[in-house]
């Protein structure tokens, strides 16, 4: 069975975000664990984590993909920054075992001219500072599409990051297709090859979620602009391989695309489709 979803709005809580979830036809969703732009969190309520996993009970199994703030920048060149990056992924992680045995992904962060390198180092050094081996969350680094100085275009950058870990086995990786493709990975003509990269890099047994995504950008652009799925340069075709390759189809798969919760809908629906067309062939 696919497992896929999409972002859902967490200002009304958990059982909400499980509500609207099951009501489009998704078994998992993806959530900012606080505001996207900014660095306002609530507390997790245990009432509400309890009608939550009442609700999941029967879907429990198939991991959430919590997601960071966009302003949370590791590898920043100002030690302030640095610090609130560390201090808000240990704060979102504590409260992330609130509901344990799922995934909080982020963006690995910018080097702002310092050299990959030096971004890959600082990096690493924050989440030594913040992941501990009694977690029961898994912490997942983004693939990134190269926009700017953004450390994790590559596979081998993502794994610079973790061979620096002292907890390694703590962190795993998300692919995100629009991401891969505006980053130069040609997952339309060369899925396989792709893939077979990313196993001789970061092993597949790293790979723990995708970001289903089509991209506005021709491939290599380094550009990340999502678009909806079959209506940009990706292709509807190239995704429906994706869901149903046999290394990715039993992972789950969050859109990011530009929709509302009915455009969701109807991209649940599609891509549901395509996997039952797949297991037919």
């Amino acid at each position: 069975m696919l497992h896929i979803g999409c972002h859902l709005s967490s200002s009304k809580g958990l059982a909400a975000m499980g509500k609207t979830a099951l009501s489009i036809g998704a078994d998992t969703f993806a959530f900012f664990t606080r505001n996207p732009r900014g660095s306002k969190a609530r507390e997790t309520d245990p009432r509400d984590v309890e009608k939550f996993q009442a609700l999941w009970e029967t879907n429990r199994a198939i991991p959430l993909v919590a997601h960071a703030p966009y302003t949370l920048n590791p590898a920043s060149t100002k030690e302030d920054v640095r610090t609130f990056a560390r201090e808000t992924i240990a704060d979102d992680l504590r409260k992330m075992e609130m509901v344990p045995g799922n995934y909080y992904n982020m963006h690995p962060g910018n080097h702002l001219g310092q050299g990959s390198e030096t971004g890959i180092s600082l990096i690493a050094q924050c989440l030594n500072a913040v992941l501990d081996p009694a977690l029961s969350t898994t912490l997942l680094l983004e693939t990134m599409a190269g926009k700017g100085t953004e450390v994790g275009r590559t596979f081998g950058e993502l794994r610079a990051i973790i061979d620096r870990l002292d907890h390694p086995e703590k962190v795993g990786v998300c692919l995100d297709t629009c991401h891969v493709w505006d980053g130069g990975y040609d997952i339309g003509s060369d899925l396989n090859g792709v893939l077979e990269e990313f196993d001789r890099t970061l092993g597949l047994d790293r790979l723990k979620a995708i970001h289903l995504n089509d991209s506005k950008n021709p491939l290599g652009a380094h550009k990340d602009r999502h678009e909806k799925l079959g209506q940009g340069c990706i292709g509807l075709e190239t995704l429906k391989n994706v869901v149903n390759h046999p290394a990715l189809r039993d992972l789950p798969f969050i859109l990011e695309t530009p929709n509302d919760l009915t455009g969701y809908q109807e991209e649940i629906a599609l891509m549901r489709q395509a996997r039952e067309e797949g297991e037919k062939a």
